[in-house]
């Protein structure tokens, strides 16, 4: 099997998380400039073999679209023409940062280590990839 990497992106910086080969747990991956992503992915992928990407679509809590939505469609646009051999899914993302925060309040971190935003990013694309895994098991 092969693994199944989670995004969280944002405009500035994009939070990875990445399965097993078995696809039995999940962990997070890195924190990189958005810029730099899609060089970054293509490097990743051609070392681990990766089965799917799964991308949190942004929402607002009432169910619309938010304003980073396209910036995430004109990515999975880019993926799909250049690497057509991964797929790339949407995720409902909504809530995710949020509980990342109390990821972080309930593991005891302290107040400066909570305003690392590379790490909520990264974890936010954990707990995506932790709700896709547990939807595919249901």
């Amino acid at each position: 099997m092969a693994r199944i990497l989670s995004i969280d992106y944002g405009k500035k910086r994009t939070g990875l998380a990445v399965t097993d080969p078995l696809q039995i747990t999940s962990g997070g991956l890195a924190t990189v400039s958005t810029s730099t992503l899609f060089d970054f992915l293509k490097d990743y992928v051609q070392k681990e073999p990766v089965e799917r990407i799964v991308i949190g679509e942004p929402r607002q809590p009432n169910g619309q679209p938010s304003e980073n939505l396209e910036r995430v469609r004109q990515f999975v646009n880019r993926w799909r023409k250049a690497m057509p051999a991964i797929p790339i899914d949407y995720f409902d993302e909504r809530f995710t940062s949020v509980l990342a925060h109390q990821v972080m309040i309930d593991a005891g971190l302290r107040k400066k280590a909570r305003q690392n935003k590379d790490l909520v990013d990264e974890i936010s694309a954990t707990i995506i990839l932790e709700d896709y895994l547990r939807s595919r098991r249901r």
